[in-house]
């Protein structure tokens, strides 16, 4: 195949524009549909784009790629993951969960708003919304299942939880976007929090309605003393996420450097106050860190050399006029750019849909007048949708992995949610105070 295309170099070189769809479309498509990672499958594109189709260099993607790789604000990525397998490590996730479930575990579906307010805290601190599932779901499913509430549902509700906290700070995918679109870090942990609310508010309503045949367990109120003894046992734990978040909206801490106090922070909370610290699980978890550090920064490098090649050929603006002419506006645009990334965040799995795109659409989100925070906000959004719904979306699967659930018994059940996750995605990008009005 590679001899074929060699010789076939000619008819590449006259084809212009017709290359993107070879080489970027039906190219990844196919690799993609063969199993090939998505970062090999950027990567076989581009170079296949640039060897065949131009008379750039192949150094150049390595140089891209580099460049992708290199930015400062993604040095933060390995420690908020080895922040977010701490805090599982030394059962601060568990005392948050704990005590939100002395709150609200006595009224109907009560246990499924704690399950959305725990993801609400924990979310966006380990970098990746697997860990974030992981750390809420052992605590909270088995009382859940004894309640009545089937094993679907449960799933549906965290996949679609997860999707719900893709904005929420120190979201990796924040520091991706701020990163390839030189959007302000304080201001997109700033601006995330509020649309992360609306659409949890948004599925807590889906969640009362369709908990109302399931949860057949009545549990008794807690008394004020559990409700305070929960309270005084986490208080460590809820400290951490405002800690974060504070730090870096204040300006005391960059992404970077606050990553570094949550770490020191959760290690001595783990060491003196919740004396649950296993050293021997130390050298597994750095492994683990290294690993998914490593491929999200690969994604980040093969899709900014996409990105690179895509630009160079013109197709950004050839896509900024067609894009200008789409009917409504920047309201036509903000509609397109939220279809356009449920699609793609479902085919290319997030975080490379945003590499990929931001750099060719923030420029036009720009020139019609849209906040670079709010876009960006509103395609996070998006993008998570995509991720979590079936059939493509690896996120959905990754929640029935972690519920131990076949996907069949949750597919039925997980399109009232996705329907809350997009309604709320649209009040969002309807309301730009939303996202803008705290900054």
């Amino acid at each position: 195949m590679c001899v074929a295309f060699w010789l076939a170099r000619p008819l590449f070189m006259s084809l212009g524009n017709y290359n993107l769809a070879i080489f970027f479309i039906l190219g990844v498509a196919v690799l993609v549909a063969a199993g090939v990672p998505i970062a090999f499958a950027f990567g076989i594109a581009t170079v296949g784009y640039v060897a065949l189709a131009t008379r750039a260099p192949l150094t150049v993607i390595i140089s891209r790629m580099d460049e992708g790789m290199s930015h400062l604000l993604l040095l933060s990525i390995p420690l908020f993951v080895f922040l977010g397998i701490l805090i599982d490590m030394t059962g601060m996730a568990r005392a948050m969960v704990a005590f939100l479930a002395s709150l609200l575990g006595h009224v109907r579906g009560g246990l499924s708003y704690v399950l959305l307010g725990a993801m609400y805290l924990v979310s966006g601190i380990s970098g990746a919304k697997a860990a974030d599932m992981a750390a809420v779901a052992p605590v909270l499913f088995p009382e859940m299942k004894a309640r009545g509430m089937k094993p679907g549902e449960l799933v549906s509700l965290l996949a679609a939880s997860g999707a719900m906290a893709e904005t929420i700070p120190p979201s990796v995918v924040l520091i991706v976007i701020g990163s390839v679109a030189s959007v302000s870090i304080a201001a997109l942990f700033t601006g995330g929090l509020l649309p992360a609310a609306v659409l949890a508010l948004a599925l807590a309503v889906v969640a009362w309605f369709r908990s109302g045949s399931d949860d057949l367990v009545v549990r008794k109120r807690a008394t004020t003393a559990e409700i305070g003894r929960a309270f005084v046992i986490a208080i460590p734990a809820l400290i951490l996420p405002f800690l974060i978040r504070a730090a870096v909206v204040e300006g005391v801490a960059t992404a970077v450097e606050v990553s570094t106090i949550g770490i020191a922070y959760t290690v001595a909370a783990g060491l003196l106050i919740y004396r649950q610290f296993d050293w021997r699980r130390v050298w597994p978890m750095l492994v683990d860190t290294a690993a998914l550090s490593g491929s999200i920064l690969f994604i980040v490098g093969t899709a900014t050399a996409m990105a690179w090649a895509l630009t160079q050929s013109g197709f950004s603006r050839d896509l900024a006029l067609a894009m200008g002419k789409v009917p409504g506006g920047a309201a036509g645009f903000m509609a397109l750019s939220i279809v356009v990334f449920v699609i793609l965040g479902s085919v290319l799995e997030g975080v490379p849909a945003l590499v990929l795109l931001a750099p060719l659409l923030f420029p036009i989100a720009k020139q019609m007048g849209i906040h670079e925070v709010h876009y960006s906000i509103v395609v996070i959004l998006a993008m998570g949708i995509g991720l979590f719904a079936p059939p493509f979306g690896v996120g959905f699967f990754t929640a029935c992995a972690i519920g131990n659930v076949n996907p069949d018994d949750a597919v039925s059940r997980v399109w009232p949610y996705l329907g809350a996750l997009l309604v709320g995605t649209i009040i969002v990008a309807a309301v730009p105070w939303l996202s803008i009005g705290f900054l």
